[in-house]
This record gives structure tokens, C-alpha cells and sequence, in this order.
């Protein structure tokens, strides 16, 4: 077990909330609204970024609750337990505050104790958006497997936001703050590039592995934005600095990769394909990630309505795929019986109005 006991406090619609006694598979189900997703979303919280629904952090406070939320949860890793926790207080509600073990902690130090994935309806979308959602998801398989992934993306992010800033100044800046950030953006921005192509090598290979049938079978590329070396991309930023300043924006670097997907046997990109072949796709790219986790760390795979969608051949075989895998599952469901097949060996509860109940 991973996730061995949950708290909730004034989040979403979760007053209070606890859940505990929890097993490989957890089943949470619920009519529509029920809070059920709440859960999930919460879970997403113990890991650096905004969770499964990119919301702000004052969204997530429960109403007539005080303004502030707390998730706490208690993991039970290969070392000991290990109790971490999330949240904001009502007096800072944008600010996000982490502790684990009592103690006072930044988001991205979670990425050590706990690798999460999901798959949400809301992902569906994924083909069709621009490249930064690509991103993002990627950065998010390969933090799961490299816990300073979280570090090095925001350094880089801070040292593409600073720059930026001086190519839009009215005034010409001084060259030597474009070369100390510069400098930043190369460090750091080589780390992010080369932990997403070490990714999507390892991910396509585990894909390459998997039969052809049930699950529609992509193939991954990974399409650099710049340089993949820290002296080469420094030199890249040097030389663009004309074209940036014109642009107001940095043309080239990790902030530009891209993810590309394609069926394979169709050689179509995932972006043609019909909704049914990308949610396939979806669901092939999280299972190949999942078995690439480290079975001594502690991993989490939350599924949101993944099972209702499926026939009931491809509903075995996630099953057995994820039976087989070493992350704690989560699933959700408006009724018991898409989840037949592990019902038995499941930890099952029933949501209502922000209330949990343990019924299996």
C-alpha cells in the first residue's frame, strides 16, 4: 500500500473527510457531483504543480469554510511511514503551504516522497491543444521517475520569465544581464531537455513492448526546441538575442519542445485520430509509464471515469495490466458494476454530498 491513510479538510466540498484502510485498487463511487473527483484532485496536490485540474488554489477552499483547505496523508514507504500534508491558511489563500513530517516544506520537495499520475476525462483534449499541454504532461511522466525534474523545470521558468523581460524593456538592456540569464536558462533548460528525451526513449521502448491489441499503440518522438547541450543552447539564446528582442518572447529552448504522437499500423498523428483511438492512445502511454515506476518508491495512479468508457475486453485488461503494476490504483465511477472484475480484492467506497463511506 502507498497511500495509507487520507485526510480532507474544507476542501471543495469535503468538509471533512477521511479515508483509511486503503488497498491496490480504491474504488470511489458516486453519482455526478458526488465529490468524488475532489478526492482525486486532492491526492494530485501531494506532488509540486496544481493538480489534475490546474485550479487556483483559492478555487479549491471549501465555501463558508474559513478560506483556507488542508490534505494530509499518511504514505507508507520502503524507510517508514512518512506522514506529508498541503494546503493554505485563510489569511494567505494564494499562498500554498507543504510540510512532511511536521515540518515546513517547498511543493517540489514532494516529488521525493510520492510519484502521482492520472488520466482524466479532461485529457481527451490533449491531441488537439497547443504544445504546452504536451508539455506539461510530459513533464509530469517524467517527474514521477526523476524527482529533481520539479527543481530544474522552475529554475527554468524563472530564468525564461526574467528574460523575457528585459527583451520587451523599452530601453536596451545590458548585455551582461542577458548572459547571466542566459547562463541560467542553458544550466537548467539542458536538465529539463535531456530528462524529457531520456523519458520519451524509455517510454517508447516500454510501448514498443506492448501487443498491438486492446489498446491502440502510439509511437513518441521527442522534438526539441533547442539545443539539448548547456554550451550549445547558451550559444543559441547569444545569438537569437536580436530575433527575441523583436519577438518580445525567447524563440528558442525547452519552452518550445514539443511531444509528437502517432498511431501506430495508421502512421497518423494522434491529432487525426478519431476521440476513441486518442483515449486508447491515453490509456496505452499510462500503463507503459506506470510500468516504468520504481517499485521502492511510492507511486499513485489516479484513474477519473476511465473504466465506464470501455468495453468490457479492454476493461479486463486495464485491470490486469494494472494488477500487475506496483502503483496503489484510484478509480472512479458512478456505479460498481464497470468494476466487477476487482471488486472483490478492491477498498471500496461510496460518495455522497462530500461525505465518504466504506462499504467494501
Amino acid at each position: 500500500m502507498t497511500l495509507d491513510r487520507l485526510l480532507l479538510n474544507a476542501f471543495r466540498n469535503h468538509a471533512e473527510t477521511r479515508i483509511e484502510g486503503t488497498r491496490h485498487f480504491n474504488l470511489l463511487v458516486g453519482e455526478n457531483g458526488a465529490g468524488k473527483t475532489n478526492v482525486l484532485e486532492a491526492i494530485s496536490l501531494l506532488a509540486p504543480g496544481r493538480g489534475l485540474r490546474r485550479a487556483a488554489l483559492p478555487d479549491m477552499a471549501g465555501k463558508d469554510c474559513g478560506g483556507g483547505f488542508a490534505i494530509s496523508a499518511d504514505l507508507a514507504a520502503k524507510a517508514g511511514p512518512v506522514r506529508i500534508g498541503t494546503g493554505t491558511s485563510a489569511d494567505r489563500p494564494t499562498r500554498r503551504l507543504v510540510q512532511v513530517e511536521g515540518a515546513d516544506a517547498t511543493a517540489n520537495s514532494l516529488s521525493e516522497w510520492l510519484s502521482i499520475g492520472w488520466l482524466t476525462p479532461a485529457m481527451d483534449r490533449l491531441f488537439a491543444e497547443g504544445p504546452s499541454a504536451r508539455r506539461r504532461f510530459l513533464d509530469r511522466l517524467v517527474l514521477a521517475l526523476e524527482p529533481g525534474h520539479a527543481r530544474n523545470a522552475a529554475r527554468l521558468d524563472n530564468a525564461l520569465r526574467e528574460r523575457n523581460r528585459l527583451l520587451s524593456a523599452e530601453a536596451e538592456p545590458d548585455p551582461a544581464w542577458f548572459a547571466a540569464l542566459e547562463s541560467q536558462i542553458a544550466a537548467s533548460g539542458a536538465l529539463v531537455a535531456q530528462a524529457r528525451a531520456r523519458l520519451v526513449d524509455r517510454l517508447g521502448k516500454a510501448l514498443a513492448a506492448l501487443p498491438d491489441a486492446p489498446f491502440a499503440r502510439p509511437a513518441l518522438s521527442y522534438q526539441p526546441g533547442g539545443p539539448l547541450e548547456e554550451q550549445a543552447l547558451a550559444a543559441a539564446l547569444s545569438e537569437g538575442r536580436r530575433r527575441d528582442r523583436a519577438a518580445q518572447r525567447t524563440l528558442t529552448g525547452p519552452h518550445r519542445d514539443e511531444l509528437g504522437v502517432t498511431m501506430t499500423g495508421k502512421d497518423q498523428p494522434a491529432a487525426d485520430c478519431s476521440t476513441g483511438e486518442q483515449k486508447a492512445m491515453l490509456i496505452a502511454i499510462t500503463l507503459a509509464h506506470a510500468g516504468l515506476l520504481d517499485p521502492d518508491r511510492p507511486g499513485v495512479l489516479l484513474l477519473d471515469e476511465v473504466a465506464a468508457h470501455l468495453d468490457p475486453l479492454r476493461r479486463e485488461a486495464l485491470f490486469d495490466r494494472l494488477r500487475a503494476g506496483s502503483a496503489q490504483v484510484w478509480l472512479t465511477g458512478t456505479e460498481i458494476a464497470p468494476f466487477a472484475a476487482i471488486a472483490s480484492e478492491a477498498a471500496v467506497w461510496r460518495v455522497a454530498g462530500g461525505a465518504v463511506e466504506r462499504t467494501g
